[in-house]
């Protein structure tokens, strides 16, 4: 256990000093007092040169003016590291004495810097506040940002979540909410868009491209485009069918099956809700899933007219391929599907998600249910 430091009135140590001048022996005062040798001594020299025990009364001129000097030139240290802040701002003098506060003290900097230390202690008090209430809204906009990553299925990137944040009622950088998602460990699953060149011989077929890359459509319904993409279910490949509105990028149509065939394509017509009767283009590759007996009678049984990519062009179908690209992006990578079944509920679930909540860029950060509903408003 360590001995509590003692303290001693100046009157306990005149006595204690008397005591040794009337004869009373050095050991005898040590070990009834308890007291060091070296303190007792100490206190007798003291009284004996100046009749003080003050430190500052006893120093040697020699010692005084080495103190003097050593405070002197911690003094112009101080004034070498601060000179050019002299000159400086007022915000930059508040910042150099927050700087040195742990070196020299705070009221030497302010009198060298001519500033009051109240208005130092005050500003500093303010500062530290603002950082607070910054903090704070760091972690308000990291909860949202969370939120918005999460219930749309951790895809969004700074761009749609930065819309989302707006809607919400906040503007906020997409720098800064990049800074953010990088700290809450947090990344879109989107990678760099890119096509592979088609490796494999086209369908012959006179039939041109009657769409043309003309994606910007101002009728609903009036196109659909569609394409296929394979998804590993199981040990095998399976596939799925989507039909696209280039209207609104909508997915009104889709099925999922074993087989890259024709029936795919028909089951996925089969799912459309609205007329068909009012589509009066439909655009594809050349793939013979598309290009066949069966589809060719449907088409024909609604008065639709068929287009064709031009040979192993994708940018043709820009539209249907970038919505598979998206649909590979945000379900199917890094999801194990064990059935068909399961993948044919994940499908609708993300059908369902895709039309009415995902928001798009090319529709004004809008779902492609809430850009249609928007232009009926806008009619009636």
């Amino acid at each position: 256990m360590s001995r509590k430091r003692r303290t001693f009135t100046t009157d306990f140590k005149k006595q204690v000093v008397a005591l040794y001048e009337s004869g009373k022996s050095r050991q005898d005062i040590v070990s009834e007092y308890q007291l060091t040798a070296s303190a007792l001594d100490r206190w007798i020299t003291q009284f004996q040169q100046s009749g003080s025990f003050k430190e500052k009364d006893n120093r040697t001129p020699e010692e005084q003016e080495l103190l003097e000097l050593r405070k002197r030139n911690n003094q112009l240290e101080m004034e070498v590291d601060i000179f050019k802040a002299s000159r400086a701002d007022h915000g930059t003098k508040i910042e150099v004495i927050k700087r040195n506060r742990h070196i020299y003290s705070v009221s030497a900097m302010c009198e060298v810097l001519q500033i009051a230390r109240s208005t130092f202690y005050y500003e500093t008090e303010v500062a530290a506040r603002k950082e607070q209430e910054k903090a704070e809204e760091e972690r308000e906009l990291k909860e949202k940002i969370h939120v918005i990553f999460n219930k749309n299925r951790k895809v969004y990137g700074t761009r749609k979540i930065k819309e989302a944040l707006s809607k919400a009622g906040y503007t906020v950088s997409r720098r800064r909410i990049g800074r953010l998602m990088r700290e809450l460990g947090i990344q879109s699953k989107y990678a760099q868009a890119s096509y592979k060149p088609m490796t494999t011989q086209p369908n012959e077929d006179p039939v041109g491209n009657v769409l043309d890359r003309e994606f910007q459509v101002v009728e609903e319904m009036s196109v659909l485009v569609s394409d296929l993409t394979y998804v590993k279910v199981g040990k095998r490949w399976n596939y799925v069918c989507f039909l696209i509105d280039l209207y609104n990028r909508e997915i009104v149509g889709y099925s999922a099956g074993k087989c890259k065939d024709a029936v795919l394509v028909q089951r996925a017509f089969a799912t459309v809700n609205r007329p068909l009767g009012n589509v009066k283009l439909f655009h594809t590759d050349r793939g013979s899933e598309f290009k066949n007996v069966v589809i060719d009678e449907l088409l024909s049984e609604h008065k639709i007219e068929r287009s064709l990519s031009h040979k192993g062009n994708p940018y043709d179908n820009a539209v249907a391929e970038t919505t598979f690209k998206i649909l590979k992006t945000e379900l199917v990578n890094g999801t194990h599907f064990s059935t068909l079944e399961q993948l044919s509920l994940e499908l609708f679930d993300y059908v369902n998600w895709y039309n009415n909540v995902r928001s798009h860029g090319t529709l004004g950060y809008l779902s492609p249910v809430e850009y249609r509903n928007l232009a009926l408003k806008e009619i009636v």
